[in-house]
Order: C-alpha cells, then structure tokens, then sequence
C-alpha cells in the first residue's frame, strides 16, 4: 500500500473526526450520574488499551499508539507514520428499586495520527471525548393536597452535550531506557440541561428552567517511562504521569421562566463568565504503572490513578451542582491488562499472529450522592487481527461492567459496551533509491 494511499486514508479519518464532533448527536453518551458537573468522564485510552482494562501508563509498542502517557510515543519504528481511528457503543440497562430501563449509545472513541521527530523523538496529536452529558426522566407529583388544588403536576428534565480533549504530544528517548513526554490539551465543549413542571390546570403557570455551559481549558501532562531490560527475552517498564488540570474558560447561563396560556414571564436570568465571578476547573490527575514483556509473545500490566476534585469548583456552578445529594470527591482506579500473541511470524496459521487480550479494572467516581462512593468495575476482551502487512489491524473489543448497586435506593448501571479500532502502519520517511 502506498503512501499516497495512505495519507488519503488519513486525510478521511480526520474529516470524519471533525465531522462527528461538529455535527454531535441527541446523546453521545448516556447516564443518570451525568447530571453532576461537567458529566459522565469518558474512559480514555484507544481501543488497543481499552481491551486490556485501560492501562497505559507503562505500556510500551511500536505497533500501537498508546495515549495515555506521553512519553510512550518514542515506542516506534523511526520511520514510520501511524494512525489510529477508534468508535465505540454503549449498551446499558439501569434498575432502581423495581424501576427499569435501556438506552444504548455510539460515539467516537479517539482519532490520532504519529509520526517521528528525530531519531529518538516522535510526536502524536489527535482529539477523544472527555466527557459526556446525556439523561432523561420525568415523573408526576402524587400528593393528593397538592394536585387536589392544582391538577395534575409532571416534571421532567434532560441534558445532553460533550467535552472534547484536542491533544498533542512529543517525547524523546535516552541511552535507549529513559523515554520523557510532554503533552499539552485543549478542551472544549458545550453541556445544557433543561428542568420542566407542568401544570395541566390552566389557572397556574409552569415552570421551565434551563442550564448552558460553554466552556474552554487549556491544561497539559507530562510522562516518564523506563525501560530495564531482564536478559535477552524480557523487560520491564516503570512509568508515571501527571496531569496538571485546566482552569475552565467561557460562560454559563441559568434561567427560570414561568409559562402559562394567558401571559408568560421571566423569573430569573443570570449569565456568569467562567474565571472571573466564578472558578471551576478539571482537576489534576497522578498515574503509575508498571508493565513486563516476555520477547514478543505476553504482555501483563497494572496502572493505579487518582485525580481529587475535591477543590474543582464545581460545586459552585449554578446549575451544575444539580442538587444537595451530589457533591465531588477523590476518585481512583485500579487496572490490569493482558497480551498474548502465540506467533506473530507464523505464516501458515493466522490466528498466532492475533493479539488475544484480556483486563478487569475497579473505580471510584468523582462524585459523591447521598455521601455514599459510587464505583464501578468490569472486565474487558478483545483482539487485534493483523490486515495486509505491517502492523496495520482491526482491534475488536468488549467492557463487561457494573456502576452503582441497588441499595439505598441509588441506581444500578450495567453495561456492554464495545470498541472497533483501525491501527494504521505505513513506511513514510524514507527516500526512494533507484540504480
């Protein structure tokens, strides 16, 4: 396959990026607990470390872009350009007491391209969800003192929307062990929430109010990987991360109008600017991991991360605080992962070049409700079949897992999501030698 062909098939993949992130959709992601702050944080990671429950802090391949740790973009063949395009759908079903329901969800999952610098250099930009604002319920009053006087009362409210991570990153590699990154992000996104009661006698107005947040930040990470190679098959890999945060840019509105047939009128109206009458910001985060390889065959690893929101600000954001029950905390992770390739220059058996992976991962949210931990926790599948040559593939992938539990009247989220990733191979910087 040429490079022409090549950079063709690039020059689509991040159209279709930026078209999906322009166009949007009703929800590109969907839970009760968005409500909360800037939503539902995506799980990050291109479908190559989402198979294998998420880790990438220590995680080192010159035939995947890992983008979890800056410094692990040196991992590479020197010439070569790489590319990688991933989606994913969410299935889920939620119960609460004797309550049901389904809702299932696709979006993009990441789109980056890489290529070298220098010799030990190299560098990677591209664009992955943040987060994801998407619910929707609605109920009706059931007191009999009340709707005796006024009719029937129904309240609803529904919010959707999504953050994006606009990123670029470089990292350089010395005396062949120690790999050092930095990253710079920009996030930027658009979240609005609407809460409607109505009233059906005409003699009463409703109730509509709204909630928009139009927000930037401009933040940065910074990675470490070492390398130790254990005799002539194996190494192991220490790496870390920090993630400085972002002070959040832009404005938000927070309305309330009474609505009625016979007149309708504004009840509160308020526009603040984001930095300067209020502060919130996306918190900072610390990861470590530490991976080890045995030659070309297996692969295990462990990251641990912790990101405290706890001063965030959000709380303070009108409308984004949603209610009392809600209230932000220290949120940490716990992941695993493995590899397993039986023979990746087997020639005659395709399925020993497949890369078999396997991971399971804990979590604590960033939120608190009802001052209670919500954590989730799942397992992961998946492998990546080898397309042409080189290390061009289709990394297929399924997270089995739960949020939540039915206690305390909370919500129980169940979901099967999945993950289609294309990983993109090709000899570039190279001059053509003729005799």
């Amino acid at each position: 396959m040429s490079a022409r062909t090549f950079k063709s098939i690039s020059a689509l993949v991040l159209l279709l990026c930026v078209s999906i992130v322009a166009h949007g959709q009703a929800y590109s992601g969907y839970s009760p607990y968005s409500i909360f702050g800037v939503g539902d944080l995506s799980r990050q990671g291109t479908a190559y470390n989402r198979t294998m429950g998420g880790v990438g802090v220590a995680t080192r391949s010159n035939r995947f872009i890992n983008i979890l740790n800056p410094a692990a973009v040196t991992a590479r063949d020197s010439l070569a350009f790489m590319a990688d395009f991933s989606l994913y759908g969410d299935n889920k079903v939620f119960a609460q007491n004797d309550i049901k329901s389904v809702n299932n969800t696709f979006n993009i999952n990441d789109c980056v391209i890489s290529f070298p610098l220098w010799s030990t250099s190299a560098m990677m930009l591209g664009i992955s969800p943040y987060s994801d604002t998407g619910f929707g319920y609605s109920f009706d009053y059931t007191d009999p003192e009340v709707i005796g006087h006024t009719g029937n009362i129904s309240y609803s409210a529904a919010g959707s929307g999504s953050i994006y991570k606009l990123f670029t990153a470089a990292g350089i590699t010395f005396w062949d062990r120690l790999s050092l990154g930095a990253e710079m992000d920009l996030y930027f996104g658009n979240l609005t929430k609407t809460f409607n009661t109505s009233i059906s006698d005409a003699s009463y107005n409703s109730i509509k109010g709204s909630t928009s947040l139009q927000a930037s930040a401009v933040g940065g990470k910074f990675g470490l990987q070492y390398e130790q190679p254990i005799g002539s098959k194996s190494r192991l890999v220490l790496g870390a991360t920090y993630s400085t945060g972002a002070e959040m840019k832009g404005y938000y509105e927070d309305a309330r109008y009474s609505v009625g047939y016979a007149a309708s009128d504004t009840l509160y109206y308020k526009m603040d600017t984001l930095g300067v009458s209020k502060s919130a910001r996306i918190a900072s985060e610390i990861g470590v991991g530490v991976s080890f390889r045995y030659a070309d065959k297996w692969m295990i690893a462990f990251d641990y991360s912790r990101a405290d929101w706890r001063s965030s600000g959000i709380e303070s954001i009108s409308g984004f605080s949603s209610s009392s029950p809600f209230a932000t905390s220290l949120s940490e992770s716990f992941r695993l992962g493995f590899e397993l390739v039986p023979n990746r220059n087997d020639i005659r058996y395709y399925f020993n070049k497949v890369a078999y992976r396997a991971g399971a991962y804990y979590k604590t949210e960033n939120f608190l409700l009802n001052g209670r931990t919500i954590s989730s926790m799942g397992l992961t599948l998946g492998v990546t079949l080898p397309i042409y040559r080189w290390y061009n593939g289709l990394t297929l992938g399924v997270d089995l897992g739960q949020r939540g539990s039915l206690s305390d009247g909370l919500i129980r989220e169940r979901y099967f999501s999945f993950s289609v990733g294309v990983n993109i191979f090709d000899i570039w910087f190279q001059k053509p030698r003729y005799e």
